[in-house]
């Protein structure tokens, strides 16, 4: 049995999409990790370990368009609200038939970094998908083994977090 519980939605006022007004919220430490999967083919995969991949270094590369996919997040989804960005950590790692990149976003502001790590982790699988698309086509020029999936927050805090 599903109970539904009456929500107030804090980015509508009368009908209307409203950015919510952080202004009274206090600056604190936030941080955000979130983490997603790309599936790959195991030829694929070897090729950007032993870096032979012709557009060149995939990890690197999409290491690079994860932080400026943080650093741009509020330009992409309209209710997000432009934070300092106070530190990024991108990771990668090869699992069986996927690499899964990680995303550890720091602020210090006055509202979390959960969108900020989950569109540099967005961004960081869509940047390996176009770096190897070429090995990763068929004969008819799609995708039928390649896939993103999984992209979750693995945890999000507010105040002091260790490192």
């Amino acid at each position: 049995m599903v109970v539904l519980l009456e929500t107030k939605l804090s980015h509508l006022k009368d009908d209307r999409a409203i950015m919510v007004d952080i202004s009274g919220k206090d600056i604190i430490e936030r941080y955000a990790t979130a983490v997603g999967e790309i599936l790959l083919s195991d030829l694929t995969i070897e090729r950007i370990k032993n870096g032979t991949i012709e557009k060149g270094n995939v990890l690197v590369t999409a290491r690079t368009a994860a932080i400026l996919g943080v650093k741009r997040t509020p330009e992409m989804i309209p209710m997000c609200h432009q934070i300092p960005i106070t530190g990024v950590d991108v990771n990668f790692s090869f699992h069986e038939g996927t690499i899964a990149a990680t995303v550890e976003v720091r602020s210090v502001g006055r509202t979390g970094v959960e969108m900020e790590a989950l569109t540099g982790v967005s961004i960081a699988l869509l940047t390996v998908w176009d770096m190897v698309k070429s090995a990763e086509k068929d004969n008819t020029g799609n995708y039928p083994h390649t896939a993103i999936q999984n992209i979750k927050v693995l945890e999000k805090t507010k105040g002091s977090k260790t490192n």
